[in-house]
């Protein structure tokens, strides 16, 4: 499955390179792409499936929504990602909502389309397997890095270093466009936004980061990687 960085786009032929021409020529006559502002909803935790959508530009954030209102962002899906397989194969609910975070180009697959050539093209089917199963992978790493980072600097300096990992300029290391609220990071390490503003302010103290509006700049990788349980 493709994946590109937060400053990349990726096509619909690039998502899908490795199946044969002919059912990449079916797919393009299938798809539906679409222009969306930030803030957008692409679909509704709970919601029956319609279909799969791929992110060709932009960002896109996944999150759950708990009885008593409390969000968690579970990832945040970047260009080359496809959202809503599990729900459009499983035919249950959608497990998160899915909402832009800011503009974003989006493709879409109708999930009767889907099941179709699922059954008739097995490398389909295989693909969408190997994708469910990297999700998967991802979401008990996730839970896995969750319970172990008791503490919430231990959290948001594991977010920080793998944001890095993830976004980092190749030319300018150490720095990184994030474009995330103090709310929204909380929201990625299962915290509250004034405990994710006071640890960062530490942070900064310590001249361990510093923060120019959207852009972060890790002066001191190795302190932050301390934090994080192994």
């Amino acid at each position: 499955m493709a994946t590109a960085s937060v400053n990349q786009t990726s096509t619909f032929r690039d998502i899908f390179h490795d199946m044969p021409p002919a059912l990449i020529k079916e797919l393009e006559s299938l798809e539906f792409t679409t222009n969306y502002p930030p803030e957008a909803v692409l679909f509704v935790e709970g919601q029956a499936p319609r279909g799969v959508f791929m992110v060709l530009r932009g960002r896109v954030k996944l999150s759950v929504c708990s009885r008593d209102g409390k969000t968690l962002i579970l990832r945040i899906a970047e260009p080359g990602e496809v959202l809503g397989i599990s729900a459009s194969v499983s035919s249950s609910a959608y497990e998160a909502t899915a909402e832009t975070l800011e503009g974003a180009e989006i493709s879409f697959l109708k999930r009767a389309d889907i099941l179709r050539l699922m059954h008739e093209h097995n490398e389909l089917a295989l693909w969408l397997a190997e994708s469910l199963s990297h999700e998967y992978s991802f979401t008990c790493r996730e839970v896995r890095n969750l319970m172990l980072a008791e503490s919430a600097s231990g959290k948001l300096a594991r977010f920080l270093v793998e944001s890095l990992d993830k976004n980092g300029s190749p030319k300018q290391p150490g720095r990184m466009k994030l474009g995330l609220t103090h709310e929204e990071m909380a929201q990625m390490i299962g915290s509250s936004r004034e405990t994710v503003t006071r640890t960062l302010a530490a942070f900064k103290k310590q001249r361990f980061v510093e923060q120019n509006g959207a852009t972060f700049i890790i002066h001191n990788r190795m302190a932050l990687e301390s934090m994080v349980p192994a």
